[in-house]
């Protein structure tokens, strides 16, 4: 006999929430796969939603109590009209399962179907970026600060019940009651004393009769001192304190000549647009530059940067002299923590190709904190990334490149270029 435990409480408040969020980091390792299988599947535009994500049914399976082998065992099945105990059941006529495949028919083998759940937009691109930082990133001058964080500021008298503190609401009401019932104390302590020493003297007792009256009242004014007044709640006050923040700036470039395909123009695009997507999701304080070349190289927008047609020759230096006079412009490097991130076919003119590679080694490179070269390109190495070869050992902890080939490359070449290194 085998009992299948289900926990069937009703859910309390927010304990859905809480039941889904266990369920994920259970299965971390498989989500993260179909999200990266997802994310080489989509279309640009529809890089950010959530999605349906599978998980094989055997790894799902729920915890089985089991009986060993031997012994004499009954088994009742609920739901039973048609048959009495010592009946033979016919086998089903072939093809007669409720299964909804379409494959071909077999006469071996049994399975289960895959567990399907859906993903919010919210967890799929936590999944997606979760393991991704921005390399190098350090702390410069505080710019603009807009983090803070609450932390406790000692007490006050007015709040919310939820922050009211028991233990110094208690203690100022001891206080108060030593403080208001002090003096009565001590009369009493007095009249007492008295009391005891004429109580059974001859002619005392009207004084003991008027010493136990003002007694009884001075009890009676003792007990009415409440033990919890209004005055004496104390509420935890919290005040905001700025919290340091890393002022960076994300350069953009992406080569729009001629020579760059339609296909190859979309997969720098998806590129740019997990960028765009990560940079967003995870620095609240960022400035992102878009930098588009052809023969002159220009900043746009947003919108002209991945939606413009414009197009032409190529001279991949006009882009790398704009950046860097854009740096010594508007970022210094005292203040910004600086990234490049640069997409092309890897076709330049010739006679460029070398004035590329001092620009970057010379201007670009000693003031970046990362600069991440991407060549869409499935032949031979192209001019220009040879020119930046001759320069990557220097470089390496600030300067990587890599090579796509088709779109599938896209995502995990984005996570190998800013997947988050050990301490």
């Amino acid at each position: 006999m085998a009992f299948l435990i289900i926990d069937r409480r009703p859910n309390g408040k927010h304990k859905g929430a809480v039941n889904r969020q266990r369920f994920l980091r259970r299965y971390r390792k498989h989500i993260k796969e179909a999200v990266s299988d997802a994310v080489n599947r989509r279309s640009i535009t529809d890089t950010d939603r959530g999605d349906e994500i599978s998980i094989p049914r055997k790894d799902v399976s729920e915890p089985q109590f089991r009986h060993g082998k031997g012994g004499r065992q009954r088994q009742v099945l609920p739901g039973n009209k048609e048959f009495l105990t010592g009946d033979r059941i016919a086998r089903p006529p072939s093809g007669s399962g409720t299964g909804g495949g379409k494959g071909k028919a077999s006469n071996t083998g049994e399975g289960m179907d895959d567990f399907v759940f859906e993903l919010t937009q919210q967890e799929f691109l936590d999944f997606m970026f979760e393991d991704l930082e921005l390399p190098n990133l350090v702390k410069k001058r505080l710019k603009d600060t807009e983090a803070y964080k609450l932390v406790k500021g000692g007490y006050t008298n007015d709040g919310i019940p939820a922050r009211l503190n028991i233990v110094q609401s208690l203690r100022g009401a001891h206080a108060r009651r030593i403080a208001l019932g002090g003096a009565i104390r001590r009369q009493i302590k007095g009249l007492d004393e008295e009391l005891k020493s004429i109580e059974g003297e001859t002619g005392s007792e009207d004084r003991v009769r008027e010493i136990k009256i003002e007694l009884d009242r001075l009890r009676r004014r003792l007990n009415h001192i409440p033990f919890l007044d209004e005055f004496d709640l104390k509420y935890n006050n919290f005040i905001q304190q700025p919290l340091p923040t890393s002022s960076a700036v994300m350069f953009c470039i992406m080569d729009v000549s001629g020579s760059m395909t339609q296909d190859i123009k979309d997969m720098a695009k998806r590129f740019f647009i997990l960028l765009h997507l990560f940079l967003k999701r995870n620095y609240q304080k960022i400035d992102i530059v878009f930098i588009r070349h052809h023969t002159v190289a220009s900043e746009v927008d947003e919108e002209e940067f991945f939606y413009s047609r414009e197009t032409g020759g190529t001279v991949v230096s006009s882009a790398l002299k704009l950046t860097d006079q854009v740096i010594r412009e508007r970022y210094p490097t005292s203040d910004w923590n600086i990234y490049v991130a640069q997409a092309s076919d890897g076709e330049n003119w010739a006679d460029d190709s070398p004035q590329c590679r001092d620009v970057l080694e010379t201007s670009i490179l000693p003031k970046v904190q990362y600069y991440a070269y991407v060549e869409i390109n499935s032949g031979e190495d192209q001019a220009l990334w040879n020119a930046y070869e001759e320069i990557l050992d220097k470089y390496s902890e600030c300067f990587a490149m890599k090579k796509v080939t088709e779109a599938s490359d896209i995502f995990p070449v984005f996570h190998d270029l800013f997947e988050k290194k050990s301490a």
